[in-house]
């Protein structure tokens, strides 16, 4: 309960007191509007970086890239071991020749960067490589372009 207490003055009591509760009874409105706002808000994308570095030293950018010696297709250079591996985990019945498309090689190559993690590019970059001694050569060249 609200207890309000004024001095006794004969001359401003009873207008102070009419006037007080009539502010505290009055609601703050917001001003009413009949549009909305969409902020558009750029999406957050950890790996834009390293994916472009990886396809710069891969194939200089080249989504039709393919290698015959490796059997590896598209920008991110993607071997049918990876493909399989991809569809085993996920459920999805991906072919290799769908490495060709950027968005889907993306696709491939940003869940297996999301299992070790956006804060984890060299890990990442050399995991891609494959392992070994080879890595230090290939995470080289991935810095020059990040």
């Amino acid at each position: 309960m609200l207890s309000i207490r004024i001095k006794a003055n004969p001359k401003l009591g009873k207008p102070v007191l009419t006037i007080m509760l009539l502010l505290l009874g009055l609601k703050s409105l917001a001003p009413v509007s009949s549009t909305l706002t969409i902020f558009d808000i750029t999406p957050v994308r950890p790996f834009n970086s390293l994916m472009y570095a990886v396809g710069m030293v891969e194939t200089m950018g080249n989504s039709f890239a393919y290698n015959e010696f490796e059997d590896a297709v598209g920008i991110f250079q993607i071997r049918q071991v990876r493909v399989d591996d991809y569809n085993r985990r996920t459920g999805c019945n991906l072919k290799l020749e769908d490495m060709f498309d950027d968005k889907v090689s993306e696709k491939v190559f940003l869940y297996f960067a999301t299992l070790i993690g956006p804060y984890q590019i060299e890990k990442i970059a050399r995991a891609w490589n494959g392992s070994g001694p080879m890595t230090d050569f290939y995470w080289s060249r991935i810095k020059s372009y990040l």
